[in-house]
């Protein structure tokens, strides 16, 4: 319980204003949250369009298929992420652009081995397979990415500098 001086006299803080902290932090991270869902989900249409176009359509290999598509969504994901979702944070820097390449190049190297587990090691290879064993690596390289953005790659901007 913290306890505020006013007017000589000491009065001790109502439990609702420390609530309310956490209210406030609730919801800045829910959303949060949702902007990198929206961001994510644009991006996730974009990784299965390009993922069904190459491997479906055009017959590439599911390992080149699933990585290209990877790459293309990393690129449009960094526009929706910059301006959108975190635009509040520290400004555009050499150091944000090569930290989301870099961190996002990781993501699509977790997902392409976790495509490559489900398609190649449990025989997901056929259309329906593929695009669950795509979802999948998608869901889980998704909670490495969010942590690691909100983290290192747009981080909040730092007060007085």
């Amino acid at each position: 319980m913290a306890v505020n001086i006013y007017e000589g006299r000491a009065r001790v803080a109502a439990p609702s204003a420390t609530r309310s902290g956490a209210v406030r932090r609730t919801r800045r991270i829910a959303l949060e949250v949702a902007k990198f869902a929206v961001v994510g989900g644009s991006g996730v249409a974009v990784n299965f369009l390009v993922f069904n176009l190459l491997l479906h359509g055009l017959k590439w290999a599911p390992m080149t298929a699933t990585a290209i598509a990877s790459s293309i969504a990393m690129g449009t994901n960094y526009l929706g992420f910059r301006f959108f979702a975190y635009r509040d944070r520290a400004s555009r820097t050499r150091r944000q652009i090569v930290l989301f390449f870099a961190f996002s190049g990781l993501g699509v190297v977790m997902e392409s081995g976790l495509f490559y587990v489900g398609y190649l090691g449990l025989g997901m290879s056929g259309p329906f397979g593929s695009n669950i064993a795509k979802a999948l690596s998608i869901v889980l390289a998704s909670a490495f990415r969010f942590l690691v953005y909100r983290t290192w790659v747009f981080q909040h901007a730092q007060r007085g500098r």
